[in-house]
């Protein structure tokens, strides 16, 4: 099992206390380019073809809603 299928299968498990480096590592190791946020923003925005995603950055855990969403759309990558 390598590092992304561990870390992918620990947010999973517990979507409510997951990091924002742990997201944003899961996200580049499934091909998504991260662009900073600019203007004293927060928000993160992730793009990989025409798949959009932003995604704030809050300490120290993500709202379950983001990881959900983020998790959908990792499933609909890996069924294609």
């Amino acid at each position: 099992m390598t590092k992304r299928e561990k870390r992918l299968e620990r947010i999973r498990r517990n979507p409510k206390s997951v990091r924002f480096e742990d997201l944003d590592q899961l996200l580049l190791d499934y091909g998504f380019a991260r662009r900073q946020p600019s203007g004293g923003s927060s928000y993160y925005i992730y793009a990989r073809g025409d798949m959009r995603l932003t995604i704030p950055m809050n300490r120290p855990h993500l709202r379950e809603v983001y990881v959900k969403s983020v998790l959908k759309l990792l499933d609909d990558i890996e069924d294609e």
